[in-house]
């Protein structure tokens, strides 16, 4: 069955599981899921992720990561662009999230990356998500 919004669901997943203090969450995989993925690695929002390859869907099991007194890690993510009202922003329009706290996550022709590497880069393209 083919879904209609992946990356929404890749979020919701990882919001709930964030939520219930679960260790990880598991989704079916894409090569954009896998770059959100990265993506959040490297700005230190989750533990780690792995892409099983299976049959007839690879899948994308997402580490979350917590502090050493069970303090979240990430505190809300928010789906910007949708299929039905898909959100652009110029490289001089590029969103802030939170005063600089948290990350946007945009989509480029130089591939995914956050709103700071595509301010250096000097490229705007489709706003994903917000992760804070």
């Amino acid at each position: 069955m083919s879904m209609t919004d992946p990356i929404a669901d890749m979020l919701t997943r990882v919001r709930n599981a964030n939520i219930a203090f679960k260790e990880s969450t598991t989704m079916p995989s894409s090569k954009k899921l896998v770059e959100i993925a990265r993506i959040m690695k490297e700005e230190g929002y989750i533990q780690d992720y792995t892409v099983t390859e299976s049959e007839p869907q690879a899948s994308l099991e997402v580490t979350l990561k917590y502090g050493p007194k069970k303090e979240r890690t990430i505190t809300g993510i928010r789906r910007i662009s949708k299929p039905g009202l898909r959100v652009y922003a110029k490289k001089d329009e590029l969103p802030r999230v939170l005063g600089g706290l948290g990350i946007a996550v945009i989509s480029t022709s130089s591939g995914v990356m956050t709103e700071r590497r595509a301010r250096k880069a000097g490229v705007g393209g489709e706003v994903i998500a917000y992760i804070w």
